[in-house]
């Protein structure tokens, strides 16, 4: 039977993380420094959790591995996207992520990590670290020995609801005071490229990989540009930001009652403004703000009613 999936996400604990997932979203968040709410994953280092229907208590990576009707069927080996919502307390350390082909090789076959951000909160004036000004390879070497970090890092402004994409390659950074909602490739491979010369909890250094990083590091650097498509229907907007070959990403507003059919493949959804209903087959669904969930392939017809923002994707 085809019908919505609810998901329990998986927290996890960062030095750079706070108590925002609890004051924003309602969540019983482990400690009061949760970085991360893994909402909808399939992956093996956080897989989220089936709360209703017949499959309540399997987890997502099962699912797609013993019900693959329920995703049309995939070729591919593991659920593709991981959707996850990040809050930034502090600076998280300048990173860069492979792709598909050297993760393969040098990561055990995990898949590489295209990204995107949808900001839904930051603080006044806050920034993030989106992209370099290394023109070589040559260049980004030595600008790294010399730790030079406030020449090579490029600073970028954010506010509330903009959207970035961010291929593999590109060297990245959430700075505090971000609240984000992020889609990516189910991946859980980070190169850090620094640190600030932050400590743990032990006393140590957090460990680099500059190598690595160096070797997938995008030179020079290529700005992803995305330029979102807005649709009006009749009590809904739909955003459109990104529609890439590793996933596709909209903000749906519902503002009264709308219909929606999609037959042909599985829907990811998460509510990040307000609340509502989502009513399919005769039954009713109760959503608000922090709830995750998975329309599987043949739902159908479903309306949403109430005031409310969704982030859905797609692969």
């Amino acid at each position: 039977m085809m019908q919505p999936l609810f998901l329990k996400p998986v927290f996890k604990e960062r030095i750079w993380g706070g108590t925002a997932l609890r004051m924003e979203f309602g969540y019983e968040i482990p400690t009061d420094h949760t970085g991360e709410c893994w909402a909808i994953s399939a992956h093996p280092n956080g897989p989220s959790i089936v709360e209703n229907g017949p499959y309540a208590g399997m987890t997502l990576d099962r699912l797609w591995r013993e019900q693959p009707e329920l995703f049309g069927n995939p070729k591919e080996e593991v659920f593709p996207l991981l959707t996850k919502v990040l809050d930034a307390d502090m600076d998280l350390s300048v990173q860069v992520h492979p792709d598909d082909t050297y993760a393969k090789v040098n990561e055990n076959g995990e898949l590489g990590k295209t990204e995107c951000w949808y900001i839904i909160d930051c603080k006044e004036g806050a920034e993030m670290i989106f992209g370099h000004t290394a023109k070589t390879t040559e260049d980004l070497v030595a600008q790294v020995k010399e730790g030079k970090w406030s020449d090579l890092l490029r600073r970028v402004k954010i506010k509330p609801g903009d959207f970035f994409y961010v291929p593999s390659g590109t060297i990245h950074a959430l700075c505090e005071g971000t609240l984000v909602l992020e889609t990516q490739q189910s991946s859980d491979t980070t190169y850090r490229v620094y640190d600030y010369d932050r400590r743990d909890a032990e006393g140590n250094l957090r460990e680099l990989h500059l190598e690595k990083a160096i070797e997938v590091t995008t030179v020079p650097h290529q700005d992803a540009v995305s330029t979102p498509q807005i649709e009006e229907k009749d009590q809904a907007t739909i955003t459109t930001f990104v529609e890439s070959e590793f996933f596709s990403v909209y903000k749906w507003e519902i503002q009264g009652k709308e219909a929606f059919s999609f037959t042909d493949r599985f829907l990811l959804a998460s509510v990040i403004k307000g609340e509502g209903t989502l009513v399919h087959d005769g039954e009713q669904y109760e959503l608000k703000k922090g709830s995750h969930f998975l329309l599987p392939v043949g739902v159908g017809e479903f309306e949403f009613a109430g005031n409310m923002e969704l982030i859905v994707s797609h692969t």
